[in-house]
């Protein structure tokens, strides 16, 4: 037999209200003469709205659980960046939206480093976030570590040193990543000797 249950009627005035509730991260753009109102807003204080205006996006690079990566043109000067757009739809609970939040300002709160990608601009329109960084084409130390099979101690110990430099430098600035792995480094380009650079820091936090 099913739920012979009713459901009290108290419990559909409260489902009523919670449905009433505003959503603690949304704004009302209307005041900015943008149209619409209660539009969720993740970013403190992006460069702008419309990254069209600047960039110009290519081909997909990769994805991931909430983003995809695009290869990113500055239409002004060429320079050739990537661009991770996360759709606003995929940001369905307050801790992603904070998570999203705090890899912004974590970017930009870390100081310039050979070994951590570089954060270029950010920009928040209705439908997605999009962070706009340095451009790493060598691929992922995860993938090269396949192709070659097995690296020399010598080799190996020059990735480790690097890997604990970009530690100790975060730990520095009271930045724990929280998520090092092989995929989560990137080389700046496809040479043996490029430098290799840490990337993602959507689940860091302070020390």
């Amino acid at each position: 037999m099913g739920n012979c249950c009713v459901t009290p009627a108290v419990s559909s005035e409260k489902n009523k209200k919670q449905k009433n509730k505003q959503n603690p991260f949304s704004i009302d753009y209307g005041a900015n003469g943008s149209g619409g109102s209660n539009k969720l807003v993740v970013l403190k204080d992006p460069t702008g709205h419309n990254i069209n205006e600047r960039y110009d996006l290519g081909r997909e690079l990769g994805r991931g659980e909430f983003g995809i990566t695009y290869l990113c043109t500055d239409v002004g000067t060429g320079e050739k960046l990537a661009c991770k757009s996360i759709s606003k739809k995929k940001l369905r609970t307050a801790v992603d939206i904070e998570d999203v939040r705090r890899e912004v300002e974590i970017m930009k709160h870390l100081p310039k480093h050979p070994n951590i990608v570089s954060l270029k601009d950010t920009y928040e329109d209705e439908g997605c976030v999009h962070i706009v960084m340095e451009l790493c084409e060598g691929g992922e130390l995860f993938d090269r570590i396949v192709a070659r099979g097995h690296y020399t101690e010598r080799a190996a110990a020059f990735i480790m040193r690097t890997i604990v430099e970009v530690v100790q430098m975060c730990h520095r600035h009271g930045v724990m990543h929280r998520d090092l792995k092989p995929e989560n480094f990137l080389f700046a380009n496809k040479k043996e000797t490029a430098p290799l650079k840490a990337i993602d820091f959507g689940l860091v936090n302070l020390l």
